[in-house]
């Protein structure tokens, strides 16, 4: 079977367990690769070729978050796909401990302040007040916005999940301007044309924001993110809530923030 016939039927099983776009796009640009590597026989598993590939992947210096996604996918493939009886035991590469990038208040307003466009300004002002992942910000309608209980259900987020957050008072008379006349199905901050806009679109309104605001922190559209649980942390919020807001399964992915906003930690003053 050729590999474009392997793809085809992963993307089935894929689709068939209810994957989102995302995923499936990644997955199957991974094992593209990985088959591509591996040459001949890629039906039949050989974990010392799987074991060369993520070798092969480090040297490409690939971070440990990238080399992990690319073993699900041959492990999705093997395990699922061909239901090899063989076990992939293989271990997860250590995630990098890299702290997140956080925004103060301060650079958060001057990226607002610096965003000329009303509308991505909109979204990037909701996006840090509600904790939105750059994929979440695109794809929120109209109906997903519930402007009395001052919530937001963001729907089939990272992993398939629903979950509820908080939508800020603040922007109300604003997001109300704007959907003034829209139907409930349509995007709430759409394109040009009328459709969706491209996370790249979010993600460059964001990037010329903060060069204008002359920020030199590295920060990117995810640090929003970062800056909403971090600062929750930092106005007492508990940490079960703030994972909840954040749609983290494991609460110890959650707990990185309390390393960025440890109050006693900030609080020593160096002997210089």
């Amino acid at each position: 079977m050729s590999i474009q016939n392997q793809l085809k039927q992963t993307e089935q099983e894929l689709l068939l367990r209810n994957y989102s776009s995302k995923t499936i796009k990644s997955y199957l640009l991974a094992l593209k690769k990985y088959f591509t590597f591996k040459k001949i026989s890629v039906q039949v598993l050989d974990l010392t070729n799987i074991k060369q590939f993520l070798l092969y992947l480090q040297k490409k210096q690939l971070s440990p978050q990238t080399r992990n996604l690319y073993l699900s996918a041959i492990k999705f493939y093997y395990h699922q796909v061909i239901q090899s009886p063989t076990k992939i035991k293989l271990k997860i590469s250590k995630k990098d401990g890299k702290l997140p990038i956080v925004l103060s208040r301060l650079e958060i307003k001057k990226i607002f302040i610096h965003t000329s466009n009303s509308k991505y300004r909109l979204m990037i002002a909701l996006s840090y007040a509600a904790g939105l992942r750059v994929s979440e910000a695109v794809s929120l309608k109209v109906q997903d916005l519930d402007l009395d209980q001052l919530t937001i259900h963001l729907k089939q987020t990272k992993g398939n999940k629903d979950r509820i957050t908080i939508f800020p008072k603040k922007l109300l008379a604003q997001i109300k301007n704007l959907t003034a006349g829209k139907k409930g199905d349509s995007f709430l901050f759409e394109s040009e044309r009328g459709g969706k806009l491209t996370t790249r679109t979010a993600q460059q309104a964001f990037r010329q924001a903060r060069k204008k605001a002359q920020i030199k922190k590295l920060a990117t559209f995810h640090s929003l993110r970062h800056s909403f649980a971090t600062h929750l942390l930092e106005n007492g919020t508990d940490v079960r809530y703030v994972q909840e807001l954040l749609g983290h399964k494991n609460i110890r992915t959650t707990q990185r923030y309390t390393q960025v906003t440890n109050p006693q930690l900030k609080n020593i003053r160096s002997p210089l």
